[in-house]
């Protein structure tokens, strides 16, 4: 890892330890601070929704270090990797059918949400705790998504391993969620990347009557 401060480095080196022992931290993303877990081990993924207070019937979104993972816990249709490849790495969460590699506690149904975010320090930690991690905003449900470490503090304290403190986050603005499943796509939450810039890319596109909601899935 290069071009961070030997602080920053020692806390990366702290989080991966910790996510590798099956703890769950807070770090800075592109968008918003996120809390994550490795996204196969079920106890970790359970302190996830205790610490956060999320209902177990939300599925948790993942974040990959690149998208070299992604076909090992998704189908990837063809629109899929249209939009990947404009979009990623960056601000845009797709919803995808799951390989049955991806636990229940993750996410109970047929589908996995998935993300890679812009952020190298972010892709450093999840590359280096395994490069897969089952995340949501660290903050406690149904609260504003933190933007920097202190917030994180503020709503979550010393309930998590640790709080990856990498300064502000420069979006601040929570991912799009777009469930690439149904044809048309169907718009689950406004976020990052607008609607017209996707429309851009494939075209016709559904919004959901929950849009912008707090039922979508909380994705940093």
């Amino acid at each position: 890892m290069t071009g961070f401060s030997s602080q920053v480095m020692s806390q990366i080196d702290r989080a991966i330890e910790i996510l590798k022992k099956g703890g769950i931290v807070a770090y800075p993303t592109d968008t918003v601070y996120g809390l994550g877990a490795d996204a196969f081990n079920i106890e970790a993924i359970k302190r996830i929704y205790a610490v956060k207070q999320r209902p177990v019937t939300i599925p948790l979104p993942v974040l990959l270090a690149d998208s070299n993972k992604l076909q090992d816990i998704a189908v990837v249709t063809d629109l899929a990797w249209r939009l990947i490849e404009r979009f990623w790495p960056g601000g845009l969460t797709l919803v995808l059918p799951k390989t049955d590699t991806v636990p229940e506690a993750v996410s109970p149904g047929l589908t996995v949400a998935v993300r890679v975010p812009d952020l190298p320090l972010t892709c450093d930690l999840i590359r280096q705790a395994g490069g897969v991690l089952a995340v949501t905003s660290a903050n406690l449900s149904g609260q504003p998504s933190p933007i920097t470490a202190r917030e994180v503090e503020e709503q979550l304290g010393s309930r998590i391993g640790l709080i990856l403190d990498g300064g502000p986050c420069r979006g601040g603005v929570p991912s799009t969620i777009l469930d690439c499943i149904p044809s048309p796509p169907l718009l689950l939450r406004h976020g990052a990347i607008p609607e017209a810039t996707l429309r851009a890319v494939i075209g016709e596109i559904e919004v959901s009557g929950a849009t912008g909601q707090r039922s979508a899935p909380g994705q940093p």
